[in-house]
């Protein structure tokens, strides 16, 4: 069966969250996007793992679902409930992200690497080996000073179906390829261990196309995830599997190179991302890596060392040319979220109660998010939603947008219509 994931993300218990990423809501926003499996995240952290044992049960093998207790219908009042058209089941795994900080190479490393469980046992076994490294209560993604190499050696311990994926490998300064905390190989990262890395998260800033151009990451698949703060930022980036539902089969997708159970993914436009450009966010400098050069580095205002984003970074180790695909490339998709569309098209905030009301209409009457953005038809779109917003999906499918990159640590900006477009636009779809 053919089924969304979105695996990377946080509880209420990690630093600049939101207080509603709890079960009942991330059950209630999967639904509304169109997401099949949800990571946990945090897990580690004790009062989440409590809650997480408390309130999940055992569905498909290494999959777990949300006890039906009644207080779910509370959590979510302030939407309503779940549209029909979006109704349907939600499997949980068990996942957390941890960030290493510690020297490698005569170099201080900050890796960010998500790890997957298949079961409480699992976890517990992690949790009990790390909480002798450092303290797991004071965030809900740990700071550890343990090398991203000893970390893979603890969970490949824990169970044989656990593994560890590391996490959006091009951001600047937490991850294994970053400019400023990472390496130049997956094997500078992992050492002797490498060979049980599979599969690496492209990022919201880099999208497969980017990743390609390295032969060194044929080996592994790519997957992409939202990293959502908030349970409306779920599915901002997916992966898309065609198989059983089940984490072994999952597994199984990523290890070995002959399954073809991971059919592609879900992608931020990487433009969007926040470190895809080189800049400085203090004096608001947006440089393209030529500009870069031709600055030598530093910010020509206040003179300090630019942060590299991913787009020169993956230029400068890249060994193939641009359009060529890696022996386990897939097939995949770039969308701006349709809150994001809905409000480029009323010019007003993608959080707005004029974009939230269009956003549940839509819902009620097409199906979730997924589908909306990239199998409904047009025509119907626009019976429901009118000709502008019909035309910003079809936009939105074919890349026909305005960018402004990310970087530093900004999020890039998107538009889809010029002011004048909004007034010529009727209600008539000519286009079709």
């Amino acid at each position: 069966m053919k089924f969304y994931t979105d695996l990377h993300l946080h509880s209420y218990y990690s630093r600049a969250t939101s207080k509603d990423l709890n079960l009942e809501y991330l059950e209630y926003w999967a639904q509304l996007k169109g997401i099949q499996i949800v990571g946990t995240g945090d897990f580690t952290h004790p009062a989440w793992f409590k809650e997480l044992q408390e309130k999940l049960e055992p569905a498909e093998e290494g999959l777990f679902k949300l006890k039906k207790t009644g207080r779910e219908r509370s959590m979510i009042v302030p939407y309503g409930d779940v549209p029909k058209a979006c109704q349907s089941d939600v499997r949980f795994m068990l996942t957390v992200e941890i960030s290493s900080i510690y020297k490698r190479l005569d170099k201080v490393r900050k890796v960010h690497n998500v790890v997957f469980a298949p079961h409480f046992k699992a976890a517990a076994k992690l949790i009990e080996k790390l909480s002798t490294i450092g303290n797991l209560k004071s965030d809900g993604r740990p700071i550890l000073g343990l090398d991203s190499r000893n970390l893979l050696e603890i969970v490949l311990g824990t169970d044989p179906l656990s593994y560890l994926i590391p996490a959006h490998i091009w951001t600047p300064w937490f991850s294994a390829l970053g400019s400023k905390s990472g390496f130049d190989k997956m094997e500078d990262c992992f050492a002797d261990l490498t060979k049980h890395i599979f599969a690496v998260e492209t990022g919201l800033s880099s999208d497969p196309l980017m990743n390609w151009r390295l032969s060194q990451l044929d080996p592994y698949a790519l997957v992409s995830n939202g990293d959502a703060h908030s349970p409306p930022k779920l599915g901002r980036e997916a992966t898309i599997y065609d198989t059983e539902l089940s984490y072994p089969a999952i597994y199984k997708a990523l290890s070995d190179p002959k399954d073809k159970g991971l059919t592609g993914t879900v992608e931020f436009y990487p433009e969007e991302g926040k470190y895809h450009y080189d800049g400085c966010r203090n004096c608001q400098m947006r440089m393209h890596p030529q500009e870069t050069l031709k600055h030598k580095g530093v910010c020509p205002k206040c003179g300090k060392a630019v942060t590299v984003g991913v787009m020169a970074r993956v230029e400068e180790l890249a060994d193939q040319k641009e359009g060529r695909k890696s022996p386990r490339w897939r097939p995949y998709q770039r969308l701006v979220p349709l809150p994001e569309v809905i409000g480029d098209a009323k010019e007003v905030g993608p959080n707005s109660k004029a974009v939230l009301q269009v956003y549940f209409d839509m819902l009620n009457k097409l199906g979730n998010e997924f589908f909306i953005l990239m199998d409904a038809p047009l025509e119907r779109i626009q019976k429901v939603a009118g000709s502008l917003i019909a035309e910003g999906v079809r936009r939105n499918r074919t890349g026909e947008l305005n960018i402004a990159a990310g970087y530093d640590g900004e999020y890039g900006t998107i538009k889809i219509f010029s002011s004048s477009e909004r007034e010529n636009v009727t209600e008539q779809l000519t286009l079709f």
